[in-house]
């Protein structure tokens, strides 16, 4: 399950209220471009900013309309105790899996993080992702630690926070990574730019930011990866490059967004504020990307 193209949606807002129909469209397309899987919630789906309320809402709404396609849910949180909560809520909202990155205020250990998996894990029925994305929590796993977490049972996948540029590098760093993880635990990539280069060096999963707003055009990235066809799959890549170096000056949250809300997916104004999304003269450059790309 926990393989191949894994699509994360926004969870667009209108009126700083839930966006039940734009979410629900967005979730049917991504069934009908066939990812293999969709990850509500995750850092794109904004989880950090939503109620243990409105984040159920959303993991029903998901798992209802991706019909037999599995559903990951992002069950983050900043106290173990939420996230036992989330957890919950995901699981009898009917997910295949959920995601769990170690979310704080105050600076996490080591002993920490893995004691949040550890008590997390002692209660699901369902497989566990671990998000590695230190760009927001300010954590970074150590090979150690990723070792010990994946001894815990019901741990099935690791989403990593991206590979080197070179491919021997790339296949390196995911050769180390195996060494210490069991074969059952899945390696998913993330960091859309580098998605080519660590499917190709035997990445299993592409945890995708892009894919939930345009999985088409993912797909002719991941598809050729998968198949083993290196070249095609970074000659795709590269030739999104101009949309790379976006997300890389304004962050792929934003740049998302604003893309969604240009192909009339969601309203204006979808992230919930603070976040104010992209000022108009970004706006523009990316309108012009889109188009240039063929994006719509």
């Amino acid at each position: 399950m926990l393989t191949g193209l894994s699509a994360f949606p926004l969870t667009p807002l209108r009126d700083d209220e839930l966006d039940e129909h734009a979410f629900a469209s967005l979730i049917e397309d991504l069934v009908n471009a066939g990812v293999d899987s969709i990850g509500a919630l995750g850092s794109t789906g904004s989880y950090a900013y939503l109620d243990r309320t409105e984040r159920r809402r959303v993991a029903q709404l998901a798992v209802t309309h991706a019909g037999e396609v599995p559903v990951v849910v992002g069950i983050g949180a900043t106290r173990t105790a939420h996230v036992q909560a989330l957890a919950d809520d995901a699981q009898e909202a009917g997910a295949s899996a959920v995601l769990l990155a170690p979310v704080s205020y105050q600076r996490l250990t080591d002993d920490d993080v893995f004691g949040l998996y550890e008590d997390v894990t002692a209660g699901l029925s369902v497989p566990l992702v671990v998000y590695d994305n230190p760009g927001t929590t300010h954590f970074q796993f150590s090979d150690q630690l990723y070792a010990a977490i994946a001894a815990l049972p019901n741990v099935a996948s690791i989403k990593i926070p991206g590979v080197p540029a070179d491919p021997d590098a790339a296949a390196e760093r995911i050769a180390t990574i195996r060494a210490v993880v069991p074969s059952t635990v899945t390696i998913g990539v993330s960091g859309d730019a580098m998605a080519a280069t660590g499917l190709s060096a035997g990445c299993d999963a592409w945890y995708s930011v892009i894919a939930g707003t345009l999985p088409h055009a993912a797909r002719t990235i991941a598809d050729p990866a998968i198949a083993g066809d290196a070249d095609a799959a970074r000659a795709a890549s590269a030739r999104l490059q101009p949309l790379w170096d976006l997300f890389r000056e304004h962050g792929s949250l934003r740049v998302t967004a604003a893309i969604a809300e240009q192909l009339g997916l969601v309203t204006q104004n979808c992230l919930p504020r603070p976040i104010r999304g992209l000022d108009a003269r970004a706006r523009s450059t990316v309108r012009s990307t889109v188009d240039e790309l063929r994006l719509s």
